[in-house]
């Protein structure tokens, strides 16, 4: 059988790290790239005696990203203990929730330039939302790093407050698991609930796939694949799965329920542990915490809900002008929408702005591995070095070369840095007088010119251009060569 011929049934446990300023259940400061096991005490160790103590920003930040998903919340969210034995918690067991999360329900929006870019160029999918079955509110493990004959343990990220955002199994296709990825991170984003950099372990993602024939109502065996540290390699992850499971099938080889660990190096995956379920880690409320009232926390953090990516994408098209495909670019990135609207505000050059923020300013930062914050040409430069544009002191090229100066030496003006490179709104007189000059010495090409053959505009512009030492506006050149040809 074709892979076509199997349904393919994905669901994704998202567990994002909540930008707090301490751990879920002690006052050690959380952050990333800290000498190993400097940001410990005796409650995130896990020693004898240490009581937690609830982080209630934690619990605002996880009740406002369910209410920007649309989730509900039960009047009372339970802690309980999730029981393993490995060396990533050290007490052996994890502060979790089971049956009364903060958040139920919801939904995660796949927004269209969220999917892989090419899935973008073949043509976007219709819009659909993934359904959630909940998130809820837990402790994150510490890191351990394994070599050939040892492992290290860093305790500075345990006890870190870690949300788990679990999906139903609505997903069809890598790539709709790809922009789920995507999306919810940008949520994340907008909401400052977290930097979900998945480079930084700040988002991680299990994956739960099966396969059943067409016809089969019932799913087919879960596989989940753990800890994948990111979208691309959750799309090869998925793509390798679904060949596996369809192979297997085919040759008659029950799928049986499995824990599988994804190798992104070899592109494989291979078998960790078989049939394990809620049961396996013998959950019971914890004895230590007491239970949360909702409903007062909700409502304190209702009108924290930020702008959304889709109702930004909608204000960027009406305010600004932008078509749907800038909006789209700019939103995908908030540092990059900030970035633009900050630049564009109190002008009415909103397009040109995004233009020049997406194709010329972006491609800068790629280049050079940089964010929008760290942009050196600030927004209210990039605003002077378009109004320049605008009144003609430089053309759109020429503003490059101005951007590339300013870019070196970030304190200089638009205006400033035009002027150093020669570039100034040229005279009338002197312009006129130049042109007048060129016609003078081609009446051949004025005469085909004025015959109909328009393309050898751009020669004279050319020409113009040379005797004004490239400094004129070509745009300005080409309309004072075409008053003098034609209306004098």
């Amino acid at each position: 059988m074709a892979i076509s011929d199997y349904i393919v049934t994905i669901g994704l446990e998202v567990h994002c790290q909540i930008k707090t300023k301490s751990k879920m259940f002690c006052s050690c400061e959380t952050g990333f790239g800290f000498e190993p096991n400097t940001r410990v005490c005796p409650t995130c160790l896990g020693l004898p005696g240490a009581l937690p103590v609830l982080n209630e920003f934690a619990i605002e930040r996880t009740l406002l990203t369910g209410l920007m998903l649309g989730c509900s919340s039960p009047e009372i969210s339970q802690w309980d203990r999730k029981n393993y034995f490995y060396p990533d918690m050290a007490k052996n067991y994890q502060t979790s929730q089971l049956d009364l999360p903060l958040c139920l329900g919801g939904e995660v929006p796949l927004y269209p330039w969220s999917y892989p870019n090419d899935v973008i160029k073949a043509g976007i999918p219709p819009f659909r939302t993934v359904k959630l079955t909940r998130i809820h509110l837990e402790e994150d493990a510490a890191k351990i790093t394994h070599h050939a004959n040892y492992s290290l343990i860093d305790y500075n990220r345990a006890g870190s407050a870690l949300m788990e955002i679990v999906s139903e199994p609505d997903i069809d296709t890598p790539e709709e698991a790809y922009a789920y990825l995507k999306s919810l991170q940008q949520i994340l984003n907008y909401g400052d609930i977290s930097d979900a950099d998945m480079e930084k372990g700040q988002m991680r993602c299990d994956v739960n796939i099966s396969l059943r024939p067409h016809g089969q109502k019932e799913l087919g065996a879960k596989v989940e694949m753990k800890n994948i540290n990111s979208m691309s390699a959750v799309r090869r992850a998925l793509h390798y799965e679904i060949q596996r499971q369809a192979e297997e099938l085919d040759m008659g080889i029950p799928q049986i329920q499995s824990t599988r660990r994804w190798d992104d190096e070899r592109g494989e995956s291979v078998v960790m542990r078989t049939k394990e379920d809620a049961h396996d880690y013998r959950y019971f409320p914890c004895p230590d915490l007491v239970p949360v009232r909702t409903a007062p926390l909700v409502e304190k953090v209702r009108g924290q809900i930020p702008e959304l990516p889709q109702e930004r994408q909608k204000r960027f098209m009406e305010e600004y002008g932008l078509s749907e495909y800038d909006a789209n670019v700019l939103v995908g990135d908030l540092e990059l929408a900030r970035f633009f609207e900050e630049a564009a505000r109190g002008t009415a050059s909103g397009k040109k702005i995004a233009n020049w923020v997406i194709n010329n300013i972006s491609a800068v930062l790629n280049e050079k591995g940089m964010r929008p914050s760290e942009c050196p040409v600030k927004p209210g430069a990039i605003r002077e070095l378009i109004a320049i544009i605008d009144d003609g002191t430089v053309s759109n090229n020429q503003a490059k070369d101005v951007f590339a100066k300013m870019w070196d030496e970030p304190a200089l003006a638009a205006a400033q840095a035009a002027k150093l490179l020669g570039f100034e709104k040229a005279d009338s007189s002197f312009l006129d007088g130049i042109v007048r000059e060129v016609i003078s010495a081609n009446p051949d090409k004025v005469a085909e010119i004025q015959g109909g053959n328009e393309k050898l505009l751009n020669w004279l512009t050319g020409q113009v251009m040379k005797a004004a030492k490239g400094k004129a506006n070509p745009k300005i050149v080409t309309e004072a060569l075409k008053k003098a040809l034609f209306m004098e």
